[in-house]
């Protein structure tokens, strides 16, 4: 290999590097920023010009959020709902995407269209059309509204990653359970999920990221501030003659840490599981 390409490489590498370094502290610096400022008093928030490193850190914004019962709720209200979606949209998913993976049935096509379809469609053109079916169905203002609502957004998206994700796996896993006599449901959850796990946690993780940073059908579909959820809550924390910048930026902090800790944990079956459904059918 000759000098000269030698040369050449490591300097595409260090280009690439340093491009990866510029877009790496671009999207971390508002993070960094909102940390820091979680640890400022709101005069420290506002001094002018402003102060990369605060003097002190005050641990006053955290305590004043984990101190504060109607703040706790909206961390409460935020887990149940994004869990309880969850939890439904993976076992709906997983039972749809089976039976598209390996039945043929009347319809099969127009459902499909018509999952797609449900995808394409942007959310807040759905606002009122919603609003008014969940106060008809007298969800208005529950958990069972925002659960609902959400699972039409989530459980599309679920089917179609995981009916791809069915799609990889062989169907000599199926008929060898059949052989020995256990029926299409064993088949599915003592086999297949496990098989198909990082399909099903990339799925999960998916979908718990969308039920706990939804803002817009939260705001709409609840009224009183003990069902309220997270993004809600903290939206609230600018008032019209009072702004907490500070417990605004700690809120943000705590809120991000349960979605971080899933990723970090699931991260290798989250990668997995899109990799595999998108690029093999």
């Amino acid at each position: 290999m000759s000098t000269t390409l030698v040369r050449r490489r490591r300097v595409q590498k260090t280009g690439v590097i340093a491009g990866l370094v510029v877009a790496a502290l671009v999207a971390g610096f508002p993070i960094f920023w909102m940390l820091i400022s979680s640890f400022k008093t709101n005069t420290e928030v506002f001094a002018y010009p402003p102060q990369l490193f605060t003097k002190g850190f005050s641990l006053d914004a955290y305590t004043a959020v984990l101190t504060d019962p109607m703040k706790l709720r909206f961390f409460v209200n935020s887990y149940v709902v994004a869990i309880a979606v969850t939890l439904a949209t993976l076992l709906i998913s997983i039972l749809a995407a089976y039976a598209f993976s390996r039945y043929e049935f009347r319809g099969k096509g127009l459902m499909n269209i018509v999952i797609i379809g449900v995808q394409a469609v942007p959310p807040i053109t759905l606002l009122i059309p919603y609003f008014s079916l969940i106060v008809a169905l007298k969800l208005y203002n529950s958990y069972g509204g925002l659960i609902l609502t959400y699972m039409v957004f989530t459980v599309p998206y679920a089917v179609i990653m995981l009916t791809s994700y069915f799609n990889t796996l062989p169907r000599e896993l199926d008929e060898a359970v059949k052989v020995d006599g256990a029926g299409p449901i064993t088949a599915l959850f003592r086999i297949l999920v496990p098989v198909a796990l990082p399909g099903v946690v990339s799925v999960g993780v998916y979908t718990f990221m969308i039920a706990w940073n939804e803002y817009l059908f939260a705001l709409t579909l609840t009224r009183t501030n003990d069902m309220r959820t997270l993004p809600i809550g903290i939206q609230l924390l600018l008032g019209q003659n009072n702004q907490e910048w500070s417990q605004l930026m700690a809120m943000s902090i705590l809120g991000m840490l349960p979605v971080l800790v899933l990723f970090l944990i699931f991260q290798r079956w989250f990668i997995g599981g899109l990799t595999s459904g998108a690029v093999k059918s």
